[in-house]
């Protein structure tokens, strides 16, 4: 029996997830069913007759909830089913019976209730087209997922979330401008959300339109002010495009904010070097070891860049420090070292390199070979004697 009640369903507000809303609507519906006891009742204005079947459909539904909150689904599926026959809103019955299923993990069934619960809603009630989404998401119906988005999100469009999860099913068919239209959407709902602003410019910086991603994330920048690592993102958006200048200045401004980020003087150091200024890179490097003396990979690079200025002192230093914090490549480093010497024909040089970088991988057979062959080349009466 149909309830002759008119009701306006609320559209559900909040973070959206695919889990979280089809738990959390649960409430909703039970107050759905309060509310159609109360309005039942007769008012001042309205005598509403109370039919027979109306107590005992409450009461399964009372009954339901009850098994529905201590996790015994299949037997709250039973007794919404009984309700609905008794003359219990079929809206709400369906919707829980399509919640249970979910909890149950039994996805198929629950997007089919869901989808029975948006037609006895004549498609009015958001929560039903929220969760049937989110079902059709799981099961990797994304097409039919996106118009079910589209359809809750006409009833809801300020839920934002939602507008998240539509731009993550575009995602997953390739649709680049959906993700974009989506993402502007939720965006539009909350300028300041700063996930939302990285994920737009991310999904701009795949349709190669970079400028429009950098003016997204200067705008967010302005906005929040607080969040320096805009400058930083925005810094590794330029890089990825080989744009080494605008990289460097982001990174730089990024730096005068955030002067303690090792990390973030490693990447301004290599936008440097990379645009020929060795310099500026190695002053940048030599900061960072101040601040994390074990930044192993920090002092290979400063190391690589001292070698090509030819500033060998320099750069033993540095492989030293890289080698001391275990990295592997310091030995290489030492090595080239040696070879540049050897080249020199400062053969005592060269053993001291090696025999250095041998502190660092004392079983490497090839280093020992290399030392006793440098220093019979450096002392050949010495060795002959012995």
């Amino acid at each position: 029996m149909e309830s002759s009640i008119v009701r306006k369903w609320r559209v559900a507000k909040g973070h959206f997830n695919t889990t979280a809303l089809i738990t959390k609507a649960i409430p909703l519906v039970i107050a759905f069913a309060i509310s159609f006891a109360i309005a039942a009742k007769p008012t001042a204005a309205v005598v509403a007759p109370v039919q027979e079947t109306a107590q005992p459909a409450l009461v399964l539904l009372d009954r339901a909830n009850v098994l529905y909150g201590t996790g015994k689904y299949s037997q709250a599926i039973l007794l919404y089913r009984k309700a609905a026959q008794r003359g219990a809103d079929p809206v709400a019955c369906s919707f829980n019976i399509a919640n249970s299923y979910f909890q149950l993990g039994k996805i198929p069934q629950a997007a089919a209730a869901y989808r029975k619960t948006v037609t006895y809603s004549n498609g009015e009630f958001a929560p039903a087209l929220f969760n049937l989404a989110a079902t059709l998401y799981r099961l990797g119906a994304y097409p039919e997922c996106i118009a079910a988005y589209h359809r809750a999100l006409r009833l809801d469009p300020e839920n934002t979330s939602a507008w998240l999860y539509l731009a993550e099913a575009y995602a997953r068919t390739g649709d680049k401008v959906g993700m974009q239209r989506a993402l502007e959407n939720a965006r539009r709902n909350d300028p300041n959300d700063v996930s939302v602003i990285y994920q737009l410019a991310e999904v701009y910086v795949s349709m190669d339109e970079v400028d429009r991603a950098a003016s997204l994330v200067r705008e967010g920048y302005a906005r929040n002010p607080k969040e320096t690592d805009f400058l930083v993102y925005l810094g590794d958006v330029y890089r990825a495009c080989n744009r080494l200048d605008d990289a460097a200045n982001a990174w730089r401004e990024a730096v005068s904010l955030q002067p303690e980020n090792t990390e973030l003087l490693y990447k301004l150091a290599d936008a440097l070097a990379e645009s020929g200024n060795n310099f500026l890179a190695i002053d940048y490097l030599e900061k960072a070891l101040i601040i994390k003396p074990k930044f192993s990979d920090a002092a290979v690079f400063l190391g690589n860049l001292a070698f090509e200025a030819q500033w060998w002192d320099r750069a033993e230093h540095a492989y030293i420090k890289a080698g001391e914090a275990g990295n592997a490549e310091a030995v290489q480093g030492l090595r080239n070292l040696a070879y540049e010497f050897a080249q020199r024909k400062l053969l005592d040089q060269t053993v001291a390199y090696l025999k250095t970088a041998q502190r660092f991988a004392p079983s490497d057979a090839t280093l020992k070979t290399e030392i006793a062959d440098y220093q019979e080349q450096a002392h050949p009466r010495t060795q002959a004697t012995r």
